[in-house]
């Protein structure tokens, strides 16, 4: 539901995803240089709870729920009816409302070159950030030999 745009686009699950991941306080400070040209929205919901995380085992290939993980979510919307929605892990309701209004400034703007760049800077962050983390793992790297 919410990882496709209102055309149909493939392109929102992927900017809900770097929005997610984005830092903090950029994200917050990129979405109050946009509140002030949304107008007025409405909060559907601001709380927090518990989701389940669910994964597969390979082996025998089955779904199965690994535990329960901490969100925080926020459903906005305009006059209009255009929706934006941030969920993001922990408590951190701000982050999550910092998302759903750059969402819902998307929704109804379009992806202008403040949201553009900023979600290219963060993307490229998010893969060095990645890159580095992969970087380790292969340090901690064993090879074995065997018989």
């Amino acid at each position: 539901m919410f990882n496709e745009t209102p055309s149909g686009g493939p392109e929102h699950g992927e900017m809900l995803a770097i929005l997610a991941r984005a830092r903090p306080d950029r994200l917050k400070q990129h979405a109050e240089t946009l509140l002030g040209e949304l107008g007025d929205i409405t909060v559907l919901a601001n709380r927090t709870g518990l989701v389940m995380v669910p994964m597969r085992d390979t082996v025998q290939n089955v779904d199965f729920h690994l535990g329960e993980v901490l969100v925080s979510e926020a459903h906005i919307t305009d006059p209009a009816g255009h929706v934006g929605y941030g969920m993001v892990t922990g408590r951190d309701l701000e982050r999550a409302m910092a998302m759903a209004v750059i969402d819902l400034s998307v929704a109804v703007r379009g992806r202008d070159a403040g949201s553009a760049s900023f979600l290219a800077e963060e993307k490229a962050h998010l893969a060095h950030v990645e890159d580095e983390r992969m970087r380790q793992v292969e340090a901690t790297r064993v090879e074995m030999e065997t018989f």
